[in-house]
């Protein structure tokens, strides 16, 4: 879904982005989060820390990296989904498409003891996809013509951010994805045992 930059300076810039990026993961793994500092960051990708601070917020940024175009994703899936595709289809969609792709990265279970090890991006990790509520609310309401502030465009919004969260660790990610995604889409029902 990402458009690769054209230009020799969106270019550059990327793969500057990317090298801090790795550079951050690289140290993050080998050493620990704690461990680590803007600077050593920046000596790794060599580059300046006002060059790291230039591409990213912050050190929990740095392991977050692919948030960074998350909310306009988000709201081009409402808003730009096939004709007759549902709102619920196409946030379906957009979620396994990119939350199984890093649910299945070969640095997966390193990364996740990463992040459950360290309580600032534990923390972090859980505001990330949250954050988009009201973008992604705001999207909802404008393709069903509701107000931007309606509650059930809210819900659905929030309910859809909690996902990944919701299906994380699950030994299959992709059924704990559908199984949500169905519950939204037709209603709770007691599960059955067999």
């Amino acid at each position: 879904m990402t458009v690769s930059p054209v230009g020799r300076r969106e270019r550059k810039k990327a793969a500057t982005r990317q090298a801090i990026a790795d550079a951050a993961l690289r140290l993050f793994l080998a050493r620990g989060y704690d461990q680590v500092s803007i600077r050593d960051i920046a000596d790794a990708a060599d580059v300046s820390t006002t060059t790291v601070f230039k591409h990213f917020t912050g050190k929990e940024a740095l392991v977050f990296d692919e948030d960074q175009d998350r909310e306009a994703q988000l709201i081009a899936a409402v808003a730009q989904r096939t004709p007759g595709q549902s709102v619920l289809d196409a946030l379906r969609r957009y979620v396994l498409d990119t939350w199984i792709r890093i649910e299945t990265h070969p640095q997966r279970a390193e990364f996740i003891h990463l992040v459950d090890s360290t309580p600032e991006l534990r923390a972090y990790a859980e505001r990330m996809w949250t954050r988009h509520t009201d973008a992604l609310a705001a999207a909802i309401a404008d393709v069903c013509g509701a107000d931007r502030d309606d509650p059930a465009c809210t819900a659905l919004a929030r309910y859809v951010l909690e996902i990944p969260a919701l299906a994380r660790g699950r030994h299959d990610p992709r059924a704990a994805i559908e199984t949500i995604f169905d519950i939204l889409t037709r209603g709770w029902r007691p599960p059955t045992t067999g």
